[in-house]
């Protein structure tokens, strides 16, 4: 079987989570969770996982791209930018396992990996990849002109005969305002083939809005496959015209949900690893929901390798 390529699109920042008194670093960003989760649920002679961003050159920059080596995440196209670093974010977690993310990441080297001497020729490679795949942040963090330059790479991989997969993780902080949102969400996903939404992101971005309404509004702009994402409760697929499908979740005992960071994240990496190995929509909407729930019951983005279910 020929080797596809995906190419996995965003941030990776430095984290600090605590636990009780403690304080613990890692390293996480959603689009970098959901690399390392598909590549380490997929046949690497099948399907080659690059992660796309800018680092510094700096020893936090250097630490990551060793780990994201050791997980078969390929780096080859990470650019390295003098006097730039990565992000910093904090959770704080609740009793309940649920999290909040205090953000220090304006500068941050992702911000600019469209804009350096670099960035066409990295274009020019990625308009050949099998599937391109990024998020709601990867488009937030970026200047409008660089987000006119994704757009057309967009374009340009799908003309090749590639396809655009898009996670809406919307973040109201990170955009000017909603209506600036509004409107990259809305060209985003008329460069998108598949979908995955998150009702709660929705309903933030678009207003409450009846869960028909929201499949039609995506279908409408061209997206062919939508996956939505529904936390703790079942998910929901549909492929082309066909009906909308049930998957039922993996029920957890509270007092087994530790950490919820990266749930949706690592679900959208089941969902792709067996998806993108020709399973179907539904087999892979129970891989999400496996991973999802592996995940949660660890604390920080990345759990360790040992604890990936089989």
């Amino acid at each position: 079987m020929t080797q596809k390529k995906i190419a996995i699109i965003g941030e990776c920042m430095i984290e600090l989570s605590e636990k009780g008194d403690n304080i613990k670093r890692g390293f996480g960003g959603d689009t970098l969770n959901t690399a390392v989760y598909l590549a380490r649920q997929s046949d690497e002679n099948q399907l080659r996982v690059d992660y796309i961003t800018a680092l510094g050159t700096d020893s936090f920059s250097d630490q990551m791209i060793a780990a994201w080596q050791q997980e078969q995440v390929h780096t080859d196209l990470i650019q390295r930018l003098d006097n730039k670093m990565p992000g910093l974010y904090f959770i704080e977690t609740d009793e309940h396992g649920e999290r909040t993310f205090w953000y220090w990441r304006n500068d941050a080297a992702a911000r600019f990996w469209l804009d350096s001497a670099q960035a066409d020729e990295i274009c020019q490679q990625l308009a050949h990849y099998d599937y391109l795949y990024l998020s709601g942040i990867s488009l937030a963090i970026l200047p409008a002109a660089s987000r006119d330059k994704l757009m057309a790479l967009l374009s340009a991989c799908r003309k090749n005969g590639g396809k655009v997969i898009f996670d809406n993780n919307y973040r109201p902080r990170l955009w000017a305002d909603k209506a600036s949102a509004q409107q990259a969400y809305a060209e985003m996903l008329r460069h998108t083939d598949m979908a995955f939404l998150t009702l709660d992101d929705e309903d933030l971005l678009w207003g409450e809005q009846p869960l028909e309404a929201v499949i039609k509004r995506t279908r409408n702009a061209g997206v062919t496959e939508i996956a939505i994402k529904r936390g703790a409760d079942s998910c929901l697929v549909a492929v082309g015209d066909d009906a909308l499908r049930e998957v039922a979740a993996i029920k957890l005992a509270k007092e087994k949900v530790i950490d919820t960071t990266a749930a949706g994240d690592s679900f959208s990496a089941g969902y792709l690893a067996v998806r993108l190995a020709g399973g179907s929509a539904e087999e892979s909407a129970a891989r999400g929901h496996l991973t999802a729930s592996t995940v949660i019951q660890h604390r920080g983005a990345i759990i360790p390798l040992s604890a990936m279910p089989k």
